[in-house]
């Protein structure tokens, strides 16, 4: 049975990614309260119109358009939050993501603060002038609203108008506040606009404007986010689970609900450390607010590159070659199809053909490659049984960021002597995964597939990332897995995809002996994608949002 949540208490982008519940445009707004007894009557207002998780269509009416809000710890302070519950706030919440960026790889680690004063001269100008020491406060982010919209005509590249409506309304509010509570602009590298805009990347099929799953550099994106404890019926969970909750003896399992809602235990059977009254922080969560950017021109070259001189090696065709060191990078080939399942490209090839993803209508080819990613069989896979990395690379992208049953620790690497096969532990758990899961939402955001795109041009992912503990999940995942290599024998080699690449370009794909071919080390990774901002905020409950905007936070 699954745990029963208050979802209408609980706000809906925390159980919902809602680009698959059609939803292909966003706006993400930021804004300064100046005034607290104004900004709480603007979170009042702002409350009513808030989306929860009550379930469509059973429990609530489906929107045209959503709204979901956050606020930085500087914006509870600014909205009086009582100092004895700020005070009981995580400290890396506290802090704020700049004051973070060592950990996070943001800033050169080979240099001091003082060598480095303009490390984040490339950032947006809003997240270079927020939270500066002895800077201007008044620049500083208090609040996040996100609005995402469906599609307003299929074949166009159209949000619905409640999008834009929605937006004149919360332009009003805050000019009914009197200045109490501002918009902030300066989104963009030119600081032009006063909201970050995101859709799903659009191809031209025939004339025909598409929506894709796909992300700037041309994989499939958004397939094996977590799923846990209350997050779907009973009915739906059964197949939901599957590759996306935990890997147990009794085979796939939800995680548990306090791994990223507070007020509910985790996965160590204890609940996740919250702030006095307890009612204020029951049913919200924590977010990684990143504005990530994406140096197409840098990664077409070099992939290009390395698949000149792969090809040449193994003694392939270009494309075949091409191909392979996207998927090697990743963990999934472009249409999403893991390599864990489907190893080569031979199979790669046999594959889309046997689900009809070369069909030769490509409406129906792009539907059965959706339907695809978005079934189980695209998320159940594991890597206990591919510990050498001839199928998936161990620095892969993908093994980084969810490295499934492949720590544990009675896993081995070799060949087992019974079978002459590479050793396999069926019995292999992701123990050591579960309580670094993180919730990852958000939408691409910059030109569609059909428009030129280099690294100058606005593109990237406005990514929102979700967890109970920002240290414990976001943090270490970005720190030890993503910007580290060791837990995967990869020494100091980062993630070849989200990786700081200024010192170590390499990323090893390595080749089973008997292929006859020998492993291919990839030598010349440049930094493919870069922050460009962004904060740390907590999405309140329902519930809490009442006590802001009345004023009755009680700590005692």
């Amino acid at each position: 049975m699954t745990r029963e949540l208050n979802l209408d208490d609980i706000q809906g982008n925390v159980t919902r990614a809602y680009g698959r519940f059609s939803f292909p445009f966003a706006r993400y707004f930021f804004l300064h309260i100046d005034d607290a007894q104004a900004g709480r009557e603007f979170v009042d207002k702002i409350r009513k119109q808030v989306t929860t998780s009550a379930r469509w269509p059973d429990q609530a009416v489906k929107p045209d358009c959503t709204l979901n809000i956050g606020f930085t710890f500087l914006g509870l302070w600014a909205l009086q939050i009582p100092a004895r519950t700020l005070q009981g706030m995580p400290d890396v919440f506290i802090e704020g993501m700049k004051a973070r960026a060592f950990v996070l790889g943001d800033r050169d680690v080979t240099k001091t603060a003082d060598e480095d004063k303009d490390w984040d001269a490339h950032w947006d100008p809003i997240w270079q002038k927020n939270r500066v020491v002895g800077g201007d406060p008044s620049n500083d982010v208090h609040v996040w609203i996100s609005m995402n919209a469906q599609l307003k005509t299929e074949g166009t590249t159209d949000p619905v108008d409640a999008l834009e409506e929605r937006t004149q309304w919360l332009r009003d509010l805050c000019k009914a506040s009197n200045g109490g509570v501002r918009l902030l602009s300066g989104i963009g590298r030119d600081g032009s606009r006063d909201f970050q805009s995101a859709s799903a990347v659009f191809d031209d099929v025939g004339g025909v404007k598409v929506g894709t799953p796909k992300e700037h550099f041309g994989y499939t994106d958004g397939i094996g986010d977590p799923v846990f404890e209350g997050q779907y019926p009973d009915a739906q969970m059964k197949t939901a689970v599957i590759g996306r909750g935990k890997r147990m003896d009794g085979g796939w399992q939800p995680i548990a609900t306090g791994e990223f809602i507070l007020g509910h235990p985790d996965e160590s059977q204890e609940l996740p450390p919250t702030a006095m009254p307890p009612e204020f922080m029951h049913n919200g969560t924590f977010m990684a607010f990143r504005k990530l950017h994406e140096n197409v021109g840098s990664f077409d070259a070099v992939v290009a590159e390395e698949a000149a001189s792969y090809a040449a090696e193994m003694d392939v065709p270009l494309d075949e070659a091409k191909e392979t060191i996207m998927a090697k990078m990743c963990g999934r080939w472009s249409d999403g199809v893991p390599l864990a399942k489907v190893p080569t490209y031979a199979d790669w090839q046999a594959f889309r053909d046997e689900k009809g993803f070369n069909d030769p209508d490509p409406f129906e080819a792009a539907k059965k490659n959706y339907d695809y990613i978005r079934s189980p069989e695209a998320s159940d896979f594991r890597y206990a049984d591919d510990m050498a990395g001839f199928k998936c690379p161990g620095g892969a992208h993908l093994r980084r960021m969810n490295t499934r049953d492949y720590l544990d620790p009675l896993n081995k690497v070799g060949t087992d002597p019974s079978t002459g096969k590479p050793y396999a532990n069926k019995d292999a758990t992701s123990q050591l995964n579960k309580r670094r899961r993180i919730l990852r939402r958000g939408l691409p955001y910059g030109p569609p597939n059909f428009e030129h795109k280099d690294d100058d041009t606005e593109q990237g992912v406005a990514m929102m990332l979700m967890g109970s503990s920002l240290f414990r999940q976001f943090e270490f995942v970005q720190q030890q897995w993503i910007q580290y290599g060791l837990d995967f024998h990869q020494g100091n080699n980062t993630c070849p995809l989200l990786g700081d690449h200024t010192y170590h370009k390499r990323h090893t794909i390595p080749s089973d002996p008997k292929s006859g071919k020998p492993p291919y080390v990839m030598s010349k990774l440049k930094t493919f994608v870069e922050c460009r901002g962004g904060d740390y905020f907590f999405i309140p409950s329902m519930t809490a949002l009442r006590m802001i905007a009345m004023g009755i936070v009680d700590p005692t």
